[in-house]
């Protein structure tokens, strides 16, 4: 019996070290792992400052960009990235003028964008691979290069972050007291709006333009529920984050399912798991967000 416990068990081993023989699957690990916690540090803050729809919506401008890119023949990187980075900021502006609500600005903005990537999808046969790669995401297609973009985001997010701690601390929870106190709100959301288009930028390929907006969101409410200490989120939404990546990623693999979908029915799974288990009482104490 003792044998067969140690046979059943050494197998497993070797199933599980199965993936890890081929280079696009290590690759792909390790850009998931990364992008979730890319996704979970940034998702803090667009989870305590209501962002999460500035962050779908961005994600389909940045499809805009794409498809432009594919069309023209230029880098997928400077164009998604210049043109998510400038819808952010247009939102910013128009939404500042209030002549309009946010939620307006970046419903018509991020929309047309979308549409502009459709269209060009339609109209040129020619990219419609990469693009459609934006679209859905191709983890286990990504290269070295993208890990290395990916963990320099991920380190000029951290050190941005660690900089602006306190104003950003401030600008989250009282903005207009913060621009009363000499901050400046608006330097600080248009940081904000750098630090996730360049989330989204590097990492829409782990989980596509659809389902990113999830990516962000999941490990930051999943640790919201956890924690209420604003510390302590910074660094338990990464960790979820980068579990969320790495299991999905091992999921896919042995279910034969696109790994983007199953790193958010991971993310899913763990969201519904924890707010289950805490009760309705906990969930009510943890309302209150503490800065410690």
């Amino acid at each position: 019996m003792i044998a067969g416990v140690v046979a059943r068990s050494g197998s497993l081993a070797v199933d599980l070290a199965e993936p890890l023989s081929y280079g696009f699957f290590r690759r792909g690990l390790v850009v998931a792992v990364i992008a979730g916690a890319l996704c979970g540090l940034v998702g803090v803050f667009v989870v305590l400052r209501n962002m999460s729809y500035i962050g779908h919506g961005l994600s389909h401008a940045v499809f805009g960009g794409a498809a432009v890119a594919a069309v023209a023949g230029f880098s997928f990187f400077v164009g998604a990235g210049a043109w998510g980075l400038a819808s952010g900021l247009l939102i910013a502006w128009v939404a500042r003028r209030r002549i309009i609500g946010a939620d307006a600005a970046i419903g018509v903005i991020t929309t047309a964008s979308f549409a502009i990537g459709l269209a060009l999808q339609a109209r040129f046969g020619q990219a419609r691979r990469s693009i459609e790669a934006v679209l859905f995401g191709n983890v286990l297609g990504v290269f070295r290069g993208d890990i290395v973009l990916v963990l320099a985001v991920m380190c000029a997010s951290i050190a941005a972050i660690a900089l602006a701690y306190r104003h950003l601390l401030f600008a989250t929870f009282d903005p207009e007291v913060a621009n009363v106190s000499g901050v400046r709100v608006a330097r600080i959301e248009a940081l904000l709006m750098l630090l996730l288009s360049g989330t989204i930028l590097v990492t829409v390929r782990v989980v596509g333009v659809l389902l990113i907006s999830a990516l962000l969101v999941l490990p930051a409410v999943c640790a919201r529920m956890l924690t209420n200490s604003f510390r302590r989120m910074l660094w338990t939404s990464p960790l979820l984050g980068a579990a969320f990546g790495g299991v999905g990623m091992y999921v896919s693999w042995f279910a034969d399912v696109p790994s983007g979908a199953v790193i958010i029915l991971v993310g899913t799974a763990v969201f519904a798991v924890v707010y289950a288990t805490l009760g309705w009482s906990r969930r009510r104490r943890l309302t209150s967000l503490a800065v410690h």
